[in-house]
């Protein structure tokens, strides 16, 4: 069972829990490749933050754009983030958008290692 701390010391929270539940099968090696490529892919809440305050200041939907929405990254930019009222909601609610948007590349990584794993296994 891999240390997830040991390999990514940045989570915090549910994201923490979800992560260990995920390597708590790998070795150390399979650990330390998705810690590497994780790290490298998911995105901090903390910056999710500062993207969605720049909204208030002429630059609505960034964070949008960050986390893989371009529909609402430019419906955003083009209405002022829903005139705030969308800026406001995200900004009360920029843990979940990030801990969503690392769940999913999450399991994307762990299906890319699996994938990668197993053809190595074969040959």
């Amino acid at each position: 069972m891999a240390n997830v701390l040991k390999h990514i010391p940045e989570l915090e929270g549910m994201e923490l829990g979800y992560i260990q539940g995920l390597m708590k099968t790998m070795d150390e090696e399979e650990a330390s490749l998705f810690a590497q490529v994780y790290r490298a892919r998911r995105k901090d809440p903390q910056m999710i933050l500062i993207l969605t305050l720049l909204g208030f200041f002429g630059f609505a939907g960034l964070h949008r754009f960050i986390l893989g929405q371009l529909g609402l990254g430019i419906l955003y930019l083009i209405t002022a983030g829903l005139c705030f009222i969308g800026t406001i909601v995200d900004l009360v609610n920029y843990k979940s958008l990030a801990y969503e948007y690392n769940i999913k590349v999450a399991h994307e990584t762990l299906n890319m290692l699996t994938c990668n794993f197993s053809e190595k296994g074969n040959n």
